[in-house]
């Protein structure tokens, strides 16, 4: 068994193991084939990985030899028809990529997507949305603050009182959480809105307000993501949701529901109505955002207020990164790969049949079927 790990495509920073993940596959009568600078960015040097064991080769070389390939982000059709009837193993979102995952079945890949695995108690080790939304949900508020022309924490000094920045998240799933804790310890007051009562206790616990609105849709099934709601709900929402915009200096964005654009929470209005100077970090930019302003991978300025739309804010921490999403990459493998170090596909488990989108020449994943209707 041959495990090759291909170099991503600029802006992308993290590589999907680093060389400390190669012991452990050497443990496991497994070789490792890497592409020659794969993980340069994430500071991860081909020295590193031949010392763990790894052999450095040129892109091709990986994609002929290797059995199984790791590549974070969807190939290109034209790599993917080299890659037939080869297992690929990545994050490629793809209730949003049905083409490309149709294209791929046709060249009879078997697909792996593990964003797709279902998030159940034993996935935990092996949930990359959590662990990339961890860091995602940190380096919001530290950009924040970055772009804010005024302090975060309270001030009082001989030359005046500074009052502490108001912070707004809206949603409060991992990147919410996290966006929490790391601007209270910078000293904001945090308000934080969800449609999940659930995470009332969690968001108090870490020293925020929870705006309340009753009669919201039951999301207690849906993996930690937002869910559809009401009209009646929509319109209370949206009042609350106005007030607490309009005092807000700095507002974190983090709802996304999979495989639908993500619901449009700020209204071009709502943006009127803040304050010159304040500023909108919106992490669902890569699904529409949920503002209706929001581009993604761009900052736009309107009436003094600054919208930024980064869905990649866990590549800006490559290292840390690409350590977490090697760490459940191996703990999945471990699901596919026997203790011979020979391959074993068992759609018996859960967990793998709901990681596998493509197999034998078909789409395996209902909910990704579904999606290209």
């Amino acid at each position: 068994m041959i495990i090759g790990v291909l170099k991503e495509q600029l802006p992308e920073t993290r590589v999907s193991l680093l060389p400390e993940h190669i012991t452990t596959l050497k443990k496991w009568n497994v070789e490792i084939m890497i592409e020659h600078d794969a993980g340069v960015s994430a500071f991860a040097t081909d020295d590193k990985y031949t010392e763990a064991g790894a052999k450095i080769a040129d892109r091709n070389e990986v994609i002929q030899a290797a059995d199984i390939i790791l590549v974070i982000n969807p190939l290109s059709n034209t790599e993917a028809e080299k890659l037939r009837s080869k297992i690929i193993l990545g994050n490629y979102q793809p209730l949003y990529n049905a083409a490309t995952i149709k294209e791929w079945a046709l060249n009879e890949l078997t697909v792996f997507s593990i964003d797709m695995i279902p998030r159940t108690t034993r996935a935990q080790s092996m949930d990359v949305l959590s662990s990339q939304a961890n860091i995602a949900g940190y380096k919001s508020v530290l950009l924040a603050a970055n772009l804010f022309p005024r302090y975060f924490p309270m001030f009082m000094t001989a030359a005046g009182s500074i009052p502490p920045a108001k912070v707004l998240i809206l949603g409060a799933g991992v990147a919410g959480l996290q966006a929490i804790a790391t601007a209270r310890r910078l000293g904001a007051v945090v308000e934080v809105f969800d449609t999940r009562p659930a995470v009332k206790e969690e968001v108090m616990s870490l020293g925020a307000k929870f705006i309340e609105v009753e009669g919201a849709a039951d999301a207690s099934k849906a993996g930690g993501y937002a869910v559809e709601q009401s009209p009646e709900f929509l319109e209370r929402q949206k009042t609350k949701i106005a007030e607490s915009v309009a005092k807000a200096d700095i507002i974190i964005t983090t709802a996304q529901i999979p495989g639908k654009k993500a619901p449009v929470l700020i209204t071009r209005q709502m943006i009127g109505n803040m304050k010159n100077g304040s500023l909108i970090i919106d992490l669902a930019a890569a699904t529409g955002g949920n503002t209706e302003l929001t581009k993604n991978e761009e900052t736009i300025v309107n009436n003094g207020v600054s919208i930024v739309g980064n869905s990649s804010l866990a590549a800006t921490m490559p290292y840390d990164a690409s350590k977490m999403y090697g760490k459940n990459i191996l703990n999945f493998l471990q699901l596919i790969i026997d203790k011979e170090g020979k391959l074993n596909l068992n759609f018996e488990d859960d967990l793998v049949k709901g990681t596998c989108i493509a197999y034998d020449g078909k789409i395996t994943n209902e909910r990704v079927s579904n999606a290209m209707v």
